[in-house]
């Protein structure tokens, strides 16, 4: 397949007017259609791109709002709308980016090696739930000690509130957050602050509710389908296409926001059979991009697949990162003991099964899957530990529970505190969920909130995802109910407790100590539920249970541990005793200078 170059797409304002530009091959004639004025036709070019017959309309500036109408029928909003002021069904709204006054003209990224996600929702992180509300809070961020922050998807949904996976206007930053401008000035203010921002896409399916896209392309194709139906259309009739739209949106979010890279969304679900992948084409594209820092790619994708991450020169995509879902299964097992669903491949984990996790990335490397006897995953031997994105906790893993229950609300703080040390002391690179650090007492529930018949719709579908859980008896938040979103919003002031200070003194105090842990890279368990982690001359001791004991490391010296006065009102610290270290409850250990345990 030849790619075709990607054009910029969209209400692009230049001097003396604007310049409207659609794809549209399904369309035998398009009208613009501007607010107050008479329709103006629009001309189609060899590659089914329709611009006003004047090229550029003039007078015309920010703010002016427009609709197209394809065939004389339905008036519709642009499918590269910068803006959606009245939500995703009303007109399209014009925007300048050139007004805006970056101050970033320095700011040259944040290397992989020091990557610390921190994943947030917009409309949930704060009380306001605005972009402006945000830039309030990176301060915190900083102080934290995280590095990247990455938002949930914030291309505009119906409705009021949303997660981001119903996107419907691919360009346009939900009005429910702000506007353009105030996304340009969150992601200006975090640079200011050393932190990079990334964005959630999504790649692999459109909304089911004001998606205009594919009123006016072959956006969609039944050779392959996914969770959501058919899937995007990357491979067949007019793919090419829809190749350049996805990739002229991703170029969009770079340049004119100054993102610093995205999360792909279930990219196991970019189904596509070309010669080059679209994955592969998009990522050469990211990398062609001359303004600007380096910009990176992190997949989300639970198939342990090698080829995402492998350097194009060796066959694979040349993406730079992915999320491994392996860590985080095997310590949930090993903490609150789930089972249910894909869990099952994790029942029974022990302590040396994690320690393969930590030791090269993920662990289902080909080895037989529990659940069904087939290999699952590839060799990780090729791939760099920073290249893993590992978390204990993640809007997936929080919101796709039935009540959105967080870790910490299931497992007792002495045990959530040793697996956090885990997590931000391993040398994957760690991400961190919004109120992780404090042990957030809020939720974070699944909500929409959808018009007509497609509410029910969901709610039911909710019931129906969880009816074969062990212990659920069809009480699940009702995701259109307004009280699910409210419930989700974080609590800042649990910050006035002592236990909730106490945790996110301890997060702190992890990503200060995290730099000083370099060298050589090792895991030995201890047992089916202790390990120790080695990485240079620090040993990590970790217990998940209580009453274990653990070897020390020959001449090591304690340097810290999760039961430090400060972290929680009631420490029970563990004891070293001659060449023994004893966690009364479960709990962390770093010493320095000793060698693993036999």
């Amino acid at each position: 397949m030849k790619e075709m170059p990607p054009r910029a797409l969209g209400a692009l304002a230049e001097d003396g007017g604007v310049r409207f530009r659609l794809w549209a091959p399904k369309a035998g004639r398009v009208d613009l259609l501007l607010d107050g004025a008479e329709p103006l036709p629009m001309a189609r070019s060899a590659d089914d791109t329709f611009e006003a017959f004047e090229r550029v309309v003039p007078g015309l500036g920010a703010g002016a709002r427009y609709r197209y109408r394809m065939d004389g029928g339905d008036a519709f909003p642009d499918p590269a709308s910068r803006f959606q002021p009245e939500g995703v069904h009303g007109p399209s709204s014009v925007v300048d980016p050139r007004t805006f006054r970056w101050r970033d003209d320095g700011w040259a990224g944040v290397p992989q090696d020091r990557w610390v996600f921190y994943e947030l929702h917009v409309g949930t992180f704060t009380p306001e739930g605005t972009f402006r509300a945000v830039i309030d809070r990176l301060d915190h961020l900083a102080d934290l000690g995280v590095t990247c922050l990455e938002l949930m998807p914030v291309a505009d949904f119906p409705g009021r509130w949303n997660w981001g996976y119903d996107q419907a206007a691919l360009y346009a930053p939900s009005r429910a957050y702000g506007t353009p401008d105030d996304l340009r000035a969150l992601v200006d203010a975090a640079h200011a602050r050393g932190l990079a921002v990334f964005l959630d896409v999504i790649y692999n399916h459109l909304g089911p509710d004001g998606a205009y896209a594919a009123a006016f392309a072959p956006f969609f194709t039944e050779r392959h389908h996914t969770p959501w139906g058919a899937a995007i259309n990357f491979d067949d009739a007019g793919s090419e296409g829809v190749r350049a739209f996805f990739i002229d949106n991703a170029l969009y979010w770079l340049r004119e926001f100054h993102l610093d890279g995205f999360r792909l969304d279930a990219t196991h679900a970019i189904l596509d059979d070309s010669e080059t992948h679209f994955l592969d084409a998009l990522a050469v594209a990211v990398e062609g991009l001359r303004e600007g820092p380096r910009r990176y790619l992190v997949a989300e994708d639970h198939r342990n697949l090698n080829v995402l991450v492998r350097p194009r020169t060796r066959g694979g995509y040349g993406l730079d990162a992915v999320g491994a879902d392996d860590f985080h299964h095997q310590v949930r097992h090993l903490t609150a003991g789930d089972t249910d669903g894909y869990y099952a491949d994790y029942a029974g984990t022990t302590a040396a099964e994690l320690a393969v996790t930590l030791r090269q990335g993920w662990f289902y490397d080909g080895r037989p899957s529990r659940r069904t006897g087939r290999p699952r995953g590839t060799d990780a031997s090729g791939v760099r530990r920073a290249q893993c994105v590992i978390c204990i906790q993640n809007h997936d893993q929080v919101g796709n529970r039935p009540a959105g229950e967080r870790l910490h609300h299931q497992i007792p703080l002495p045990q959530y505190r040793a697996a956090s040390a885990l997590l931000l002391l391993a040398p994957e690179t760690p991400l961190l969920f919004m109120g992780q650090e404090w042990a957030a007492s809020s939720p974070f529930q699944f909500f929409t909130d959808h018009d007509g018949d497609l509410g029910p719709k969901v709610t039911e579908g909710r019931r129906e995802e969880f009816k074969d859980f062990a212990g659920f008896h069809g009480e699940v938040p009702d995701p259109q109910d307004p009280a699910t979103f409210e419930r989700s919003r974080l609590d800042w002031d649990d910050l006035r407790a002592p236990a909730h200070a106490g945790t996110l003194r301890l997060y702190r105090d992890l990503l200060r100590l995290r730099p000083e842990l370099e060298g050589p890279v090792d895991a030995v368990p201890h047992g089916d539920r202790a390990l120790a982690l080695r990485r240079g001359p620090h040993t990590l001791l970790v217990a998940f249970g209580g009453g274990t004991a653990l070897p020390l490391p020959e001449g090591a010296a304690p340097v810290w541990h999760t039961e430090q006065p400060g972290y929680t009102p009631e420490p029970q610290p563990p004891a070293v005793e001659g060449g023994t270290v004893r966690f009364a409850v479960p709990g962390a250990m770093l010493v320095k200078d000793g060698g693993l345990g036999g």
